[in-house]
């Protein structure tokens, strides 16, 4: 083919391609509240074997009536860190944008609950507590309980070559109900990290996080002096079975990556580095992608 029509193909078929870009949406939805920012930033990035976009990345309030904000502060150039030059697809994610969804959900007040069912229904009883906190007993007999949780910052995220995990602090209220009364009768202050495990679910990154250890101390108390000692291992349970499993439902739901409509991820593999991690996949057309065959044509 002479060179003057390549030249002219590979034109029009850059051309097409921008136009297609343009077309693309600004925001993926995550759920009712959130989306992922996908507005493009900085300039295509070109290699001998590759074409990489970057974008935004970073959570933002869904809100149709409001432009998408601009988060992008600064003029990275992140390497794509996979090992393995035959995938496809590299996305890479900072630990920035795990922590602008944790902010952004905790500004939003969706950090905040009450535990009012658990697996060992005797410990919202004060009759269950009667050997660890004698007095609660005493000042309250055979009152139920529930507690009420909530965050006092937004979870950090720290991902290493190694691992990713969160450090999450904690404030565990123990109310006392009294007929049509709540009684904040003590509160517990936790800082708790957790381990993740994370896997690719379709297009979503998706994960599993598990305790490592925690630290607890009494923030104030009506009830006098807790033997925190004793307390623990009833904390350390309901951390298990109470707040890992409410935590783990939604990030079941997962993160949807930023792919082109139209495809999705086959064999992908994670890799992790110091402060992001890196999707690296192979790539397949979806039965309802019939438009980017468009631009290969």
């Amino acid at each position: 083919m002479p060179l003057n029509a390549i030249t002219k193909k590979l034109t029009k078929g850059i051309s097409r391609l921008d136009s297609y870009l343009e077309s693309l949406p600004k925001e993926v939805p995550v759920d009712d509240h959130t989306s992922l920012n996908v507005t493009f930033v900085n300039d295509v990035l070109l290699s001998d074997s590759s074409v990489g976009f970057e974008t935004n990345g970073l959570f933002i309030e869904r809100n149709p009536s409001v432009p998408i904000l601009d988060l992008y502060h600064n003029n990275l150039k992140l390497p794509i860190l996979c090992t393995n030059s035959s995938k496809m697809v590299g996305i890479t994610l900072d630990e920035a944008v795990f922590n602008s969804a944790s902010a952004l959900y905790y500004d939003a007040k969706f950090m905040h609950w009450i535990v009012d069912q658990i697996p060992d229904q005797s410990l919202l009883n004060t009759a269950g507590w009667r050997f660890i906190i004698p007095q609660l007993y005493k000042k309250y007999p055979n009152h139920d309980m529930n507690f009420n949780i909530s965050l006092s910052s937004p979870p950090v995220v720290e991902i290493s070559n190694q691992k990713a995990g969160a450090i999450t602090i904690v404030d565990m209220t123990i109310d006392v109900l009294e007929e049509d009364k709540v009684i904040p009768v003590a509160c517990i202050s936790l800082v708790i990290q957790a381990t993740g495990a994370l896997k690719i679910s379709g297009n979503n990154l998706v994960g599993d996080i598990r305790l490592n250890d925690f630290q607890m101390s009494l923030k104030w108390s009506k009830i006098g002096n807790l033997r925190m000692y004793l307390i623990q291992p009833v904390v350390w349970t309901l951390i298990e079975t109470v707040f890992l499993p409410h935590a783990n439902t939604r990030l079941n739901k997962g993160l949807p990556l930023p792919i082109i409509h139209g495809f999705i991820l086959q064999n992908a593999e994670i890799i992790l580095s110091t402060s992001r991690l890196a999707v690296c996949s192979d790539v397949a057309f979806t039965e309802s992608n019939k438009r980017f065959s468009y631009f290969i044509q």
